[in-house]
């Protein structure tokens, strides 16, 4: 599979939410690269999880249950094996890697970076599960936090196309990631750039 290591800059707009787009923070890929390497100020790459073809679960499913779940196809976990690539080739490791409790999320996760901590925020809110605004509001108050404590490098979040979307306001594609940073002198989530990696 060819992998695709396109990095495109954001113009400057205020959503909906407490979301900003930062200007154009990471036109190329070397910056969003800097970007990482520096890290700091609660920096979090939201990755949705890699590809599992389909359309939410099926009746019944339990998070406990891989087999009751959609999960990855082959294609998926070639996918998630690629964005580790990525990561790797550009030198840049996560300080921690959170996901969601779903099997696809969680696979996604440990393909790509090996070690992952199940975070139950970041569950699926597709479809009526979980608590949209529960879960988003405690997303957002950790990228709060993490931005006041000035966490060192960067961490990274598998999660759901509908966790990224309530939280940043904008769609992914399987295997996106979006940049994140807490606005410390505002409440808006700033993302900073798209990252193609998957």
């Amino acid at each position: 599979m060819q992998r695709r290591h396109l990095i495109r800059g954001l113009a400057a707009t205020v959503l909906p939410g407490a979301v900003r787009l930062a200007p154009a923070a990471a036109d190329t890929e070397g910056e969003a690269h800097t970007l990482l390497r520096e890290g700091g100020g609660g920096l979090v790459v939201a990755i949705r999880h890699a590809l599992a073809p389909g359309t939410y679960d099926p009746p019944g499913f339990r998070v406990d249950v891989c087999s009751t779940q959609r999960n990855l196809s082959d294609e998926g976990r070639m996918q998630a094996r690629g964005i580790g690539v990525w990561f790797r080739e550009a030198g840049l490791a996560p300080s921690r890697v959170r996901a969601s409790q779903w099997c696809r999320c969680l696979e996604t996760a440990r393909l790509a970076f090996g070690e992952v901590r199940p975070w139950p925020v970041l569950n699926s809110i597709a479809a009526g599960q979980g608590d949209a605004s529960a879960q988003t509001a405690a997303a957002q108050t950790e990228l709060a936090r993490l931005a006041a404590a000035n966490a060192p490098g960067f961490e990274v979040w598998v999660t759901h196309q509908a966790n990224i979307s309530a939280l940043a306001q904008r769609p992914t594609r399987s295997g996106e990631g979006l940049l994140l940073r807490h606005d410390k002198g505002g409440a808006a989530v700033n993302v900073l750039a798209s990252l193609r990696i998957g």
